[in-house]
């Protein structure tokens, strides 16, 4: 199977993108505080580990399966990220944190639309 140029590329950055997230929940500040009990800051752990397994499974089924309609999912998760993106920026300002999560929505962006484009859409017109 020859994956086109333009899915593979998709592939490529989505995975690095979700990498990217990956490594950002594993260093997050998991302290307990008064906003966050201990199960709070578990629970969000693990709510936001599942999300992203969701999501790369939605990555392999429109890379290696040729579904259409994961794309439009990881599109909206995309808008989502972007909405809680800019709402972090505007309490907290640009820190690294921010950073990371901002190449991680610019990586996801041009995958996405290289999923749309070019050779990509024989791929899922097929």
């Amino acid at each position: 199977m020859n994956i086109p140029k333009n899915v593979w590329w998709f592939e490529v950055l989505l995975y690095a993108s979700l990498v990217l997230d990956a490594l950002s929940v594993a260093f997050q500040d998991r302290t307990p505080s008064a906003r966050m009990s201990e199960q709070m800051v578990n629970g969000a752990t693990l709510t936001a580990l599942a999300l992203l397994l969701l999501l790369f499974w939605c990555v392999w089924l429109a890379a290696r399966r040729k579904k259409s309609w994961p794309r439009w999912a990881l599109m909206g998760a995309l808008v989502l990220s972007l909405v809680s993106l800019a709402q972090v920026i505007g309490e907290r300002g640009m820190q690294f944190d921010v950073f990371v999560d901002t190449v991680s929505c610019a990586m996801t962006a041009v995958g996405l639309y290289l999923s749309f484009t070019g050779d990509a859409r024989d791929w899922f017109d097929a």
